[in-house]
């Protein structure tokens, strides 16, 4: 095995780089050298003369003319940020430099292709509109550097995305970035069912770059702290691995499509749909939208027909823990068993048939919302289904009856940590399949942050069936406690 450790000279100060299985280190003795002149400016570093990064982080390393390049990505100001590092030999030396460089790279991409092929789909009009600058000042450099190669193209009208996914050369791309909200991914699911081969289609992973306002895909795959992080957002799409995800068929008149994370109506619909207007205000205009709810506190009628999995929150809360528990390696393996098989057609819906007496619940009383979804988190601010799980092939519904003002207020606090899992009031249901019909003539129907016709659907789950790309096998909600709060009791 190559040396983990090299001497090298940068700028005629002598620095030794070196790795492990954890972390790559650029070490400089001296006070003043070049190294620590170009390298103080990331924060967060054991000293002013040392780099110390996660191994993962390392992005390409390569050896030319006696002098090793290694691209990494640095946490600075809490952002991930491109970083050079480079040294010569001092006694020449070439092939083992290039041996040192190699072995370096190897084990930063261990069990992860180097190289990724991606199509690059960005919308310049999702969200605050800043896409376009995101990816030629922050994707596209760091993409450059880890040696990717892309196709790049710019949505143009909507369900732009829809048409390119549904002709997407299949075995070309190893991945989709989406530089956008959470409609793009939508957008691009509904796209492979379209496919001449959709469950080859639906095989290509998806990776989410922040552009939206809501952006909770990347909230559920980066973390909390870490959803606006660019650089850690085009990490993950290097380095990510393919981790199946559940999808959700609506039918809806007769027509069907798919959904990624969320349906619903009701309030929470009205603080998504009635404030599009406001999408300037990033995430701020959903808080917003809950204060004007608060204050009409309008209450909404349906019928809603439920197939439950689950409805014991401690039991729920025990595979959560589960999850948590298990190792990234023991994640993906276990999640390699549920990928569709290619060359079928789409799944079909057990459930279409409107005889719902086999097991089936329903609910007709009065509601402030009801919420379903696939991934804690909704937007940075609401962690609404904590418990969900990739491919538990489960939906998690959440229905909220009526109660007063303050009742409500109190029930979005701790929203972001997903506190309100532990309401008495709230009904939350994992269930394989809901039916939703509408017994009010006018209202918001709100699927994956779209606007869908105000009438009776059809929402059935499909295990495992889409892909996102995620460096850690699971959502990431550790803010969510698995304890109940002391004067919060489950059901």
């Amino acid at each position: 095995m190559a040396a983990r450790a090299i001497e090298l000279v940068s700028n005629g100060v002598p620095a030794t780089f070196s790795f492990t299985d954890e972390t790559f280190l650029v070490d400089s003795t001296l006070p003043h050298s070049a190294v620590r002149l170009a390298l103080c400016a990331c924060s967060g570093l054991p000293s002013e003369s040392q780099l110390q990064v996660p191994l993962n982080s390392v992005i390409w390393a390569d050896a030319d003319g006696g002098k090793v390049r290694v691209h990494l990505l640095a946490k600075k100001h809490g952002r991930h940020t491109l970083v050079k590092v480079s040294g010569a030999a001092q006694d020449g030396g070439a092939s083992a430099l290039q041996e040192w460089a190699h072995a370096l790279r190897d084990a930063a991409y261990a069990g992860v292709n180097q190289k990724r092929y991606f199509l690059v789909l960005v919308n310049p009009h999702g969200g605050p509109g800043k896409a376009v600058s995101v990816f030629r000042e922050k994707v596209e450099p760091i993409l450059r550097a880890a040696q990717c190669m892309y196709e790049c193209q710019f949505t143009e009208y909507h369900q732009h995305a829809t048409k390119i996914a549904s002709e997407i050369p299949l075995d070309k791309y190893d991945a989709v970035i989406c530089i956008s909200g959470d409609g793009l991914v939508h957008e691009i699911f509904n796209g492979f069912s379209q496919h001449r081969e959709p469950m080859k289609a639906f095989r290509i992973p998806i990776a989410v770059v922040p552009a939206g306002s809501g952006n909770g895909t990347c909230m559920n795959i980066l973390g909390p702290g870490v959803d606006r992080d660019i650089g850690a957002a085009t990490l993950n799409a290097i380095k990510g691995r393919s981790m199946p995800v559940d999808l959700c068929s609506i039918l809806q008149d007769g027509k069907r499509s798919f959904s990624s994370m969320s349906q619903c109506v009701g309030l929470m619909a009205e603080l998504d749909l009635g404030t599009e207007h406001l999408r300037w205000m990033g995430s701020k205009r959903f808080f917003y939208g809950f204060l004007r709810g608060l204050i009409t506190h309008k209450l909404y009628h349906f019928s809603l027909s439920v197939k439950p999995i689950e409805t014991d929150k401690m039991k729920m809360i025990e595979s959560v823990r589960a999850s948590r528990e298990s190792s990234p390696a023991q994640r993906f393996e276990a999640r390699s068993k549920e990928v569709p098989e290619d060359g079928a057609p789409l799944p079909p819906l057990r459930y279409a048939s409107s005889d719902h007496s086999d097991g089936w619940i329903t609910f007709v009383d009065p509601i402030l919302f009801i919420y379903a979804g696939k991934g804690p988190y909704v937007s940075k601010d609401v962690m609404e289904f904590p418990v969900s799980l990739p491919s538990d092939g489960a939906i998690d519904i959440v229905i909220q009856p009526s109660v007063t003002r303050s009742d409500m207020y109190a029930g979005m606090s701790g929203a972001e940590r997903g506190e309100p899992f532990w309401l008495p009031s709230a009904k939350y249901i994992k269930a394989s399949a809901y039916r939703l019909k509408p017994l009010i003539p006018h209202g918001h129907l709100a699927i994956d942050g779209e606007r869908f016709p105000f009438t009776e659907y059809l929402a059935e789950v499909h295990q495992g069936l889409g892909a996102l790309l995620s460096m850690h096998g699971t959502y990431l909600a550790d803010d969510f406690s698995l304890n109940p709060p002391a004067k919060k009791s489950s059901r």
